[in-house]
């Protein structure tokens, strides 16, 4: 395992985290006693097998879930110090969320879609700013469009310009290219990426995909709730490998 960056250096940092589901005999451990820091402007993938608690991770990271012992740090503040609204308003302002099905609202158009967390949280909506984003992600000229006018690849680009436009501290994404071809997810992954190289975003995605993780900084590898080794950026024959042995 890679040191963890230090404290001023990390977007987000887990210490001693354990989640436990449920109680008594059919209690279920997803997390157990992890430590873990992903440092500012870095590329993280998430990768272990079914139940490995690389989701549990994503969500404890992002303020989704709360430990059952340990602590979260968002940049410099302990989530675990934070009561339900005040947490709410912390992921709308410093979290970015990319998932597999996209969730955008049909009855929105991208423009509104992609501006909808900044009206949720009552923050001022900079128009030139959300359609730089736009443009950024290659949809400049479909503001107006609804989702059921989008491919699937576009619809995902919707939710990652959605995901930029509050100039998030982290950025996470459940199987971004989950429910996409290869060719449009590839382009998707390059997406993501230049986000991280170009704007210094901070993002950390689980996948199952070595392809998808080979365009990651750095994977981190669960197995049985607890952290098992990481690797630092390569290609995708040496990451399935990898967890070829994890699985052994």
């Amino acid at each position: 395992m890679t040191e963890a960056p230090r404290l001023l250096d990390s977007a987000v940092q887990l210490q001693s985290v354990t989640k436990v589901y449920g109680r008594g005999g059919g209690s279920v451990t997803a997390l157990r006693d992890v430590s873990v820091a992903f440092a500012r402007g870095t590329f993280t993938a998430v990768m272990g097998a079914s139940g490995s608690g690389k989701s549990t991770l994503m969500h404890c990271a992002a303020g989704l879930d709360r430990p059952t012992k340990g602590s979260v740090l968002l940049g410099d503040v302990d989530l675990s110090t934070l009561k339900e609204t005040a947490l709410t308003k912390l992921r709308r302002e410093r979290v970015g969320f990319v998932f597999q099905a996209f969730n955008l609202l049909p009855a929105l158009t991208v423009m509104q879609n992609i501006t909808l967390p900044l009206r949720l949280a009552g923050a001022p909506i900079d128009r030139s700013w959300a359609q730089q984003v736009l443009a950024g992600v290659g949809l400049a000229d479909k503001a107006r469009r609804r989702p059921a006018q989008l491919s699937g690849g576009q619809q995902q680009r919707v939710a990652i310009a959605r995901a930029l436009v509050s100039r998030p501290q982290l950025i996470v994404a459940d199987e971004p290219t989950g429910a996409l071809d290869s060719r449009t997810g590839k382009e998707i992954l390059s997406l993501l990426r230049r986000s991280v190289d170009e704007s210094g975003q901070t993002v950390l995605m689980v996948t199952h995909d070595p392809m998808a993780a080979s365009y990651a900084d750095q994977v981190v590898f669960l197995s049985d709730g607890q952290l098992a080794g990481s690797m630092p950026r390569t290609d995708p024959t040496q990451i399935a490998a990898a967890m070829t042995h994890l699985g052994a």
